[in-house]
């Protein structure tokens, strides 16, 4: 039996290679080659993600169902293949465990994407927030700054200058509960133009000065999501 099957695998093989032209033979070889390489990315929009652990928790909840992520970053994640609308279902409710959600619609994904970019510039660059803010959302984005500005507004019902500062409080009092920096260091590296600015800001947007915040030691920061 296996001698006989062995001769068939011969013949047919033999047959193939005869029938068609080298040329052919190659090019079909080079196109199945081509579809696996280059074979469709997705990439998921994710709410609610914010910090560098945010991302871990996507990337494990993604591999015990099976998706081996090809990248991810504050607000999405890259998949090496496209999913089903079931299995993003599936997703959506593992990922809503941990409190983040899949965004759907083409309005939602960008203002999560302002968000993470606002997120990622106040909380990870410390260098580069000296940037103007309009010029780094819209190289990052690829939109014009005064779209962006309207649809963030018309969504959130606040602008994304406010939206902005007020992460940069919440920075503030993460390094303040830290006490590792004055504030004279907590102003430069967050781009004030002086203490009395940061204070005068912090005031309005607490009711407390950054003294009084620092020194009553509660911990009234907020999660990043819900700025």
């Amino acid at each position: 039996m296996n001698s006989f099957s062995s001769f068939n695998a011969y013949t047919f093989l033999n047959h193939f290679l005869r029938s068609y032209d080298l040329t052919v033979l190659l090019s079909y070889c080079l196109t199945i080659l081509l579809s696996a390489i280059l074979r469709p990315c997705m990439k998921l929009y994710i709410k609610n993600m914010v910090c560098n652990r945010c991302i871990m928790v996507v990337q494990n909840e993604l591999e015990k169902l099976g998706l081996q992520p090809k990248n991810i970053a504050l607000g999405e994640a890259e998949l090496a293949v496209e999913v089903t609308d079931a299995e993003k279902n599936r997703i959506d409710a593992a990922l809503r465990a941990f409190g983040f959600e899949l965004i759907d619609d083409r309005k939602s994904k960008l203002i999560g994407q302002i968000k993470a970019a606002i997120i990622d510039l106040v909380h990870h660059q410390d260098n580069s927030i000296r940037t103007n803010l309009s010029d780094y959302l819209s190289d990052k984005l690829y939109h014009d700054y005064t779209y962006l500005s309207n649809l963030f507004s018309q969504v959130e019902g606040v602008t994304i200058e406010k939206y902005f500062i007020a992460q940069k409080i919440e920075r503030v009092k993460e390094l303040l509960v830290y006490d590792e920096m004055t504030l004279s260091e907590i102003a430069f590296l967050l781009n004030y133009s002086s203490v009395a600015h940061l204070s005068n800001q912090f005031k309005k947007m607490t009711g407390l000065t950054p003294s009084h915040f620092k020194s009553i030691r509660t911990h009234k920061r907020k999660p990043l999501d819900e700025v």
